[in-house]
């Protein structure tokens, strides 16, 4: 039978001594020789807004080759590249968001799933370590229908969520399914019309897919805020419940460092430059304003944060952790 007595302080000291001299005795022992990590941890983020919880989810990051892609003054945002201590590419996260209101599981975007190699299509598996299933999902709304916001949606041949709609602005639907966009794109982006078709077909075929037109309550507490520019129908999704706000923002920055401090950078994935700046500047406005938080699919993990006002234009990312 086991002592269950409490260990003594003097005999607790030996004990431990003990252990330590048997350890630094073994021969050839090394604490150096232990193999190294790697990988991620798994990747979510729960956090409260009134009464929903909203699960932050990480489908992965790669680098982002940011002196080629953004567009502005090219010397600038080498510059302000340079003085954030980043290289020409930056490390990008892709953040999804799942807001469970107590009566719907809804999943903002859906990742890349296998459609852009083995650094993404970790949503799956990032869900289900937030104690989640993907059955469980009633309804996913997409931002947009660029490919690491929708190669999720299946697994391989099959739903990847059986049992959800599959929620879009009509804009981007008409656009992205369309033969006549894809004939009339260039040849290099033709890829993107392919993922869609791939990816949205299958809800499509099942009458699951269900498009939307500007501002809607999607469902009670999710209403869809329109931010065109970026896609013909890029969308951000504002969660309110007890009076407290997040607004997922989808695409709105890719590179927190350079486009915060000048909002007129844009990325060259944006349909309409003009618009996508028009945007930048009109929703960090709003929310510096009005000091609500915001979740974006590509700032760093989690993607939480405040916006904060510095005057003329220029704005500063508060993340949340």
């Amino acid at each position: 039978m086991p002592d269950n007595k409490p260990i003594s302080l003097s005999r607790r000291t030996l004990l431990i001594g003990a252990c330590i001299c048997f350890g630094c005795a073994l021969p050839g022992s090394s604490f150096a020789d232990a193999p190294m990590a790697g990988g991620d941890a798994p990747g979510f983020y729960p956090l409260k807004v009134g009464d929903f919880e909203v699960t932050v989810l990480s489908d992965g990051k790669a680098p982002l080759a940011a002196m080629k892609l953004l567009q502005g003054d090219k010397s600038q945002i080498a510059k302000t590249l340079k003085s954030n201590f980043l290289a020409e590419e930056v490390d990008t996260s892709h953040n999804c968001f799942l807001v469970n209101t107590g009566s719907k599981l809804v999943l903002i975007d859906a990742g890349a799933g296998s459609l852009l190699g083995p650094r993404f299509g970790r949503l799956a598996e990032n869900i289900r370590a937030a104690g989640y299933r993907l059955e469980q999902i009633d309804e996913v709304l997409l931002t947009h229908m660029h490919t690491d916001h929708i190669g999720g949606l299946m697994s391989g041949n099959e739903l990847a969520f059986p049992n959800a709609n599959i929620r879009a602005d009509k804009r981007d639907t008409d656009y992205w399914l369309s033969d006549e966009s894809m004939r009339a794109a260039p040849a290099d982006a033709k890829r993107f019309f392919e993922a869609s078709v791939a990816s949205l077909s299958p809800y499509q075929k099942g009458g699951r897919l269900k498009t939307f037109e500007g501002a809607n309550e999607i469902v009670p507490g999710i209403t869809s805020r329109p931010a065109y520019g970026h896609t013909p129908g890029h969308t951000m999704y504002e969660v309110e419940s007890k009076g407290e706000k997040l607004l997922l923002w989808g695409d709105i920055v890719h590179v927190a460092a350079v486009q915060f401090a000048d909002p007129t950078v844009t990325i060259g994935y944006d349909a309409d430059k003009a618009e996508a700046e028009r945007e930048h500047f009109r929703v960090m406005d709003d929310v510096s304003k009005n000091r609500h938080m915001i979740g974006g699919a590509h700032l760093p993990f989690p993607g939480l944060g405040h916006v904060r006002s510095d005057g003329k234009k220029t704005y500063s990312f508060v993340p949340l952790i």
